[in-house]
């Protein structure tokens, strides 16, 4: 997934929460705004974390328990 197809991703969540916090009539355009700027707000905080990562991919890898007979 590249980083358009993220920032829509984050826009379409952004705007579903924002839309479902405030059941009363709403102006599209500015609630479609705040999610795009919320959006890349969260590409923003997604980048600096990755550069502030050492290792990347999950910290931890457990087997999978098997029952011995």
């Amino acid at each position: 997934m590249n980083d358009q197809d993220l920032r829509d991703c984050f826009a379409m969540f952004a705007m579903l929460g924002l839309v479902a916090m405030n059941r009363e009539p709403h102006d599209d355009t500015a609630v479609s705004e705040l999610a795009w700027r919320l959006a890349d707000k969260m590409l923003e905080t997604r980048k600096k974390e990755k550069e502030n990562e050492e290792d990347t991919g999950i910290a931890a890898v457990v087997p999978k328990r098997t029952r011995k007979r």
